[in-house]
């Protein structure tokens, strides 16, 4: 942890306090610096840095969270040294408004103020705004300089972390850490006897599914808390059950870990200690500790019920050793055994009652073959191998409390190293199966298309159909290492998403292709034009479109039926019409309508404003896909059966024409329909026979459909 010395009469600098919590890098703060200093930040290495400005770009230059909040290419590294230069200018009375209109004007068509992300150029004049008070509230307020509080708002609500440093600052001093997982109403999460620079964690997933939403919390606590105390993750594959394992799911956990940006030290795998699991069992039943029960399954889940103890508990050692070779050697006799843990029978809590250790399983392991005829239980192996591999810290979720008794339990009985356990609430969302098992089921009884499906909770799955791994980090690190049980609302999600993506995707249009219509407009354009307009009107960087200009144009079915003659009707990205004949069929429908342009008219007038389409060969065909819940019960309980609360409507697909411009488009590109929403890309354009296939991103505005 570094330590910002600052002056006794002085604040600290918010610049450096939000740069430092952006970057993920822990501060300590001290007033110990004569009154007038500039603040100094202290290394661990001994070394100092002086100056606002200087400590704003070391921070940058260290972000193990957000690349390139500095040193980028020398173009724009001149251009953040010189935002960082012009920042100051800000803090004077006389030239406030005056900065204010020159960053709002050079906002216009930008996002950042340097490319396309946030930069310490951001932070820094951000932190000027927010440190102004009710001088820049009453600005803001007022929408005098509208692109500048696009950009302050915009900072302020997709990068919470530069927020949570502003309402640090009006307490420096005391010793404030400033790297916090939550936001600042909640109190930092730490863990017990953790000493800096010697914490290593785990993530220990099962390769029996691909990783979901809950294991992308446990991932993403494990690593906040290893750059936390400057530690280590291990990824450790729990592969202990070969009948439900397989290398699909372990090279796609792979693909999830990249995903979610974890940093792990190595990769190991509990099969690659087997045979030191193996000789502690055989230890723990010399030592009277374990033994060799063959009781039928039905039989010994009654007794643990009732706190019998098994018949087999009391056999000698000798027994135990011989039926634990039958049990190595597959034998018949051996498979019909198990080991158990001689711990508590008449414990209360049902995971002490002689929990079982092993168990024979005449399947194949993906990784050692047919090597083995028995294989440890979960309760057996992790906590012989978290203390093995030197772990410090074991994460576990709340469905593991009543397990964490017998974790330590059962490292006490190995004579093992004791490791801490650090409990944090599973992550449960409504209308949500986050168990493998019931996973699975959706993906045999082929309710999905795989386990990358875009209703599926997996980190693939939510990815396919729209969300930013940005917005799912912040949905989870916002929630912190709290141990409430929590029923969470996808709409949360989704809305931080929305903010994510909103600023920068671009802008397209689309036409339901069912009874569209079109308007014959009397004086448009004898002869196709085409205009040059943004994709994004605020954000430059989303680039061009080339819009064609009609005599004729697409409108939809549902938006000719709400216009009447002679109303008025705004074309969006054109100008007005006047709507002077509308014909319909029998049924009610419309089937053309005919107008005339009405540039001088005002948009402001009107209460249509309709997006369309030129008549011409160039339109694309599209598929446009919404997705619902899979199951219609909004909490599923443990053992509940899936079967009655599947949902059976969980997809619709329309048919509509886009732009010529999605011609370009490309899988996973994300965009906005005019009127319709935001949308990624799943399937692009092949041929015009082959439809763009488009799928529907919620905003967290409208509950998905049950």
């Amino acid at each position: 942890m570094m330590e910002l010395l600052i002056a006794a009469d002085a604040t600290p600098p918010l610049s450096v306090l939000a740069t430092a919590e952006v970057a993920g890098v822990s501060l300590t703060i001290n007033p110990t610096l004569t009154v007038g200093s500039p603040p100094v930040l202290l290394l661990t290495d001994g070394l100092k840095l002086r100056g606002t400005n200087v400590l704003v770009k070391y921070l940058g230059r260290t972000s193990t969270t957000v690349p390139n909040l500095y040193e980028r290419d020398a173009f724009e590294t001149g251009q953040i040294d010189k935002w960082l230069e012009y920042s100051p200018i800000f803090s004077s009375g006389s030239e406030y408004e005056g900065a204010c209109k020159y960053v709002d004007g050079y906002l216009l068509h930008r996002t950042f103020l340097v490319g396309h992300s946030l930069s310490v150029a951001d932070i820094a004049i951000w932190s000027y705004l927010a440190g102004a008070g009710k001088r820049w509230e009453s600005l803001l307020k007022s929408k005098k300089y509208q692109n500048l509080g696009r950009w302050y708002t915009m900072i302020s609500t997709q990068h919470a972390a530069v927020t949570s440093a502003f309402s640090k600052k009006k307490n420096p001093s005391c010793s404030t850490d400033v790297k916090e997982i939550v936001n600042s109403n909640r109190p930092e999460a730490d863990l017990p006897y953790a000493e800096t620079g010697k914490v290593l964690l785990r993530f220990a997933p099962e390769p029996s599914g691909y990783l979901h939403i809950g294991h992308a919390k446990a991932a993403l606590l494990n690593q906040y808390f290893a750059q936390k105390y400057n530690g280590k993750v291990n990824l450790r594959f729990d592969d202990t059950n070969p009948a439900k394992e397989s290398n699909e799911f372990v090279d796609n956990i792979l693909k999830d870990i990249a995903t979610l940006g974890i940093k792990y030290e190595k990769i190991t795998y509990t099969s690659d200690y087997f045979p030191i699991l193996m000789e502690m069992a055989e230890k723990l039943i010399k030592e009277g500790k374990a033994y060799i029960d063959d009781t039928p399954k039905e039989q010994m889940k009654y007794e643990r019920e009732k706190k019998i103890e098994s018949k087999c508990r009391n056999q000698s050692v000798d027994e135990n050793l011989k039926l634990w070779n039958e049990m190595v050697l597959g034998t018949e006799k051996g498979v019909q055994c198990c080991l158990r843990g001689k711990l508590d029978i008449t414990n209360n809590n049902g995971s002490m009652r002689d929990p079982t250790y092993y168990r024979c399983n005449p399947i194949p392991h993906h990784r050692v073959g047919s090597k083995y005829k028995i294989y440890p239980t979960y309760d057996f192996a992790c906590p012989f191998v978290d203390s093995v591999e030197g772990i410090t810290h074991a994460l576990r979720s709340s469905e593991y409390h009543d397990r964490n008794p017998q974790y330590s339990r059962i490292q006490e009985d190995m004579g093992v190293r004791k490791v801490h356990l650090y409990e944090f609430s599973r992550l449960n969302m409504v209308y949500t199966v986050l168990s493998k098992r019931k996973l699975l089921w959706f993906v045999e009884k082929n309710k999905v298309d795989g386990w990358d499906d875009a209703r599926f909770p997996t980190v693939q799955g939510i990815v396919r159909r729209g969300l930013q791994i940005q917005a799912l980090i912040h949905f989870i690190l916002d929630q912190g290492a709290s141990k409430n049980l929590n029923l969470m609302e996808w709409d949360k999600l989704w809305n931080i998403n929305k903010k994510t993506i909103d600023p920068v995707c671009p802008r397209h249009t689309a036409i339901l292709e069912e009874n569209r219509v079109l308007l014959t407009l009397l004086d448009g354009p004898h002869k196709p034009f085409v205009r040059v307009i943004p994709k994004h009107k605020k954000y430059a960087a989303a680039g061009d479109k080339a819009t064609v200009f009609t005599k004729k144009i697409w409108i939809e079915q549902a938006d000719a039926k709400a216009i009447s003659p002679n109303d008025e009707i705004t074309l969006m990205d054109w100008g007005n019409a006047i709507v002077r004949e509308i014909n319909k069929d029998k049924n009610g429908n419309v089937t053309d309508l005919i107008g005339v342009l009405h540039p001088e008219g005002s948009f402001k007038t009107t209460k249509l404003k309709l997006t369309w389409l030129p008549h011409t060969n160039e339109l694309v065909p599209l598929t446009l896909v919404e997705f619902g819940y899979l199951i219609m019960k909004k909490k599923l309980e443990n053992e509940e059966d899936i079967v009655p609360v599947a949902n059976k409507d969980t997809k619709k697909e329309v048919g509509g024409v886009g732009d010529s411009n999605m011609r370009r488009l490309k899988r996973g590109d994300i965009l906005q329909l005019e009127r319709k929403g935001y949308f990624r890309c799943d399937v692009p354009f092949i041929t015009p026979s082959n439809p763009i296939v488009l799928f529907a991103i919620p905003d967290g505005r409208h509950t998905a459909t049950k």
